[in-house]
């Protein structure tokens, strides 16, 4: 699998908007997190290296579920990084 293939496109609704500004919501803690659909042969370590490489950041934890349009992979950032700036690298704002 390619690098290319992993990450497909940013998933956009209002409550994954909200956990990247930091707002905790249902159970998460935190914010500073941008969700992601993502290949369905993608595994976490697999997701979090290539996120690392792409955005150059780094990343604290991954989570997936899979849903009827795909994979998606919440993707946590460690401290001192910004799911903000990466959704402004990505175009989601």
């Amino acid at each position: 699998m390619k690098q290319s293939d992993v990450l497909i496109r940013p998933y956009v609704t209002e409550k994954s908007m909200n956990h990247t500004s930091g707002t905790p919501t249902q159970g998460f803690r935190d914010g500073n997190r941008i969700e992601f659909i993502v290949h369905r042969q993608a595994d976490k370590p697999t997701i979090k290296a290539i996120f690392e490489e792409r955005f150059e950041v780094k990343v604290d934890r991954v989570w997936v579920r899979i849903e009827k349009d795909g994979k998606h992979a919440i993707i946590k950032l460690a401290e001192g990084y910004s799911a903000e700036d990466v959704g402004m690298r990505v175009g989601v704002f």
